[in-house]
């Protein structure tokens, strides 16, 4: 019998200087998951980082291990952060509940943005990364690739992804704030996160004077140039390239910010203080938040842009409560297939044991009645078998139907054994301690 845990935190219950100092890039995502499987090698696990979330997604035996505080702790040791600093923030979750909370995930419901889609590929890239390093069976495999197809589901059958006001759309309608017109402006690009190519295809549509593409792999900067129009910038040069721009849109995987405040002022004089506009969407934060104090620098960051975002939802009613609908019929479907499963053995178990019984009775009783013909034998037989089947029809139809849907699978099986002996020891004990009557 297995458990299934989640421990996590996001933007609604952690400020970016929390999630921050969570957070999981690619390479820290696939060292944590082999350090978890070396420390909990009998259990299954999903690790989902994003720059909203970090989420640790789990099953294990009833009994077994992580526990809820051992999940704290590991996450705590890998980033070497005390775990007062997050605990408050963090959420838990089991059994249905986790279910219903990566549908809603993975369906964008629990996104900054409603309807962005890229939390369906993240999604399928910490599925993805879990499977190469051997994370994921019997549990976790069904349960992700579930969800990665209701998020299809949703994105396809409701208008959920439709005319929504994005963080990219969100950036450039403060850049105007800031600036007029942009034919003498130069935005510079810094990372080639997806967000950050989002962001520059709205602001090509400004058609800034000039477009700085900088990243620490030329390949992909020439890359991106090339698709946006763009020029190369190197990254060596990062100075040089943030004294010329205007506008600063930045999102790399650094585990520390790439622009300081003690790099930045003394680039002030050289900018001859004219205004800069930087949107920050990196978490890890690539800019340090004390840049943002300084004389004419707008440092804005993905949390600064949320409050604007999630005014959008309101306005979004009915595609909200048809990808909700679809989401809780999903979690139905799921939480009963999957306790059909777990009370599969159980189940049959049950159906041996009392079989046996019933079998064992009637040996007993036809002893007693020599002269029995074959054909009554039969009868008795068969009178025998249906009546330990009209017996556990009734409760066995409770159990696969799945009864109360949010009490856990374990619950009902726990009850089962208890209360039909399946437990061998439990069995063998109670028939010992029976008379053996005529």
């Amino acid at each position: 019998m297995q458990r299934l845990l989640l421990l996590g935190l996001n933007h609604t219950t952690a400020p970016l200087d929390v999630r921050e100092k969570l957070a999981f890039n690619a390479q820290q995502a696939r060292e944590a998951m082999s350090a978890f499987r070396e420390r909990f090698s009998d259990s299954e696990a999903v690790l989902l980082s994003t720059c909203n979330r970090v989420e640790l997604y789990v099953a294990r035996a009833v009994h077994g291990h992580p526990r809820v505080e051992e999940m704290v702790e590991f996450l705590s040791a890998f980033h070497r952060v005390p775990a007062e600093r997050f605990r408050t923030h963090l959420y838990e979750k089991l059994e249905r509940d986790v279910v219903a909370h990566l549908f809603t995930v993975v369906s964008s419901l629990d996104s900054m943005v409603l309807g962005e889609t890229q939390i369906l590929g993240q999604v399928r890239s910490a599925y993805d990364s879990a499977r190469e390093a051997s994370a994921v069976g019997a549990i976790l495999n069904p349960l992700f690739q579930r969800a990665i197809s209701v998020g299809k589901q949703v994105m396809t059958q409701t208008s959920l992804n439709e005319g929504r006001v994005s963080v990219a759309s969100v950036a450039v309608d403060y850049a105007r704030k800031i600036f007029d017109h942009f034919n003498d402006k130069t935005v510079l690009s810094i990372g080639a996160g997806e967000v950050a190519q989002l962001v520059l295809q709205h602001f090509t549509k400004l058609a800034p004077g000039k477009l700085l593409i900088c990243n620490r792999d030329p390949q992909k900067g020439q890359d991106l140039a090339q698709e946006f129009n763009g020029t190369p910038a190197t990254f060596e040069h990062l100075a040089e390239h943030l004294t010329k721009a205007d506008v600063v849109i930045t999102s790399t995987g650094s585990p520390h910010a790439i622009i300081t405040r003690s790099d930045f002022e003394p680039l002030l004089k050289q900018r001859r203080y004219r205004p800069i506009f930087i949107i920050d969407l990196a978490v890890p934060r690539d800019v340090e938040a004390s840049v943002g104090d300084l004389e004419n620098v707008y440092l804005y960051n993905i949390d600064d842009l949320q409050h604007v975002v999630s005014t959008t939802q309101s306005q979004r009613t009915d595609a909200v409560e048809s990808a909700r609908a679809i989401v809780s019929q999903q979690v139905d479907d799921f939480v009963a297939w999957h306790r059909t499963r777990e009370m599969g053995p159980a189940i049959d178990r049950l159906y041996k044991r009392y079989h046996a019984l019933a079998q064992e009775e009637l040996a007993r009783t036809l002893k007693k009645l020599p002269q029995i013909t074959d054909a009554e034998k039969e009868h008795l037989a068969e009178l025998t078998r249906r009546i330990v089947n009209k017996l556990l029809h009734d409760p066995i139809t409770a159990l696969r139907s799945g009864g109360d849907q949010h009490t856990s699978a374990a619950a009902y099986l726990h009850a089962l054994e208890k209360l039909f002996a399946l437990n061998d020891d439990a069995e063998k004990s109670k028939e010992d301690e029976s008379p053996d009557s005529p």
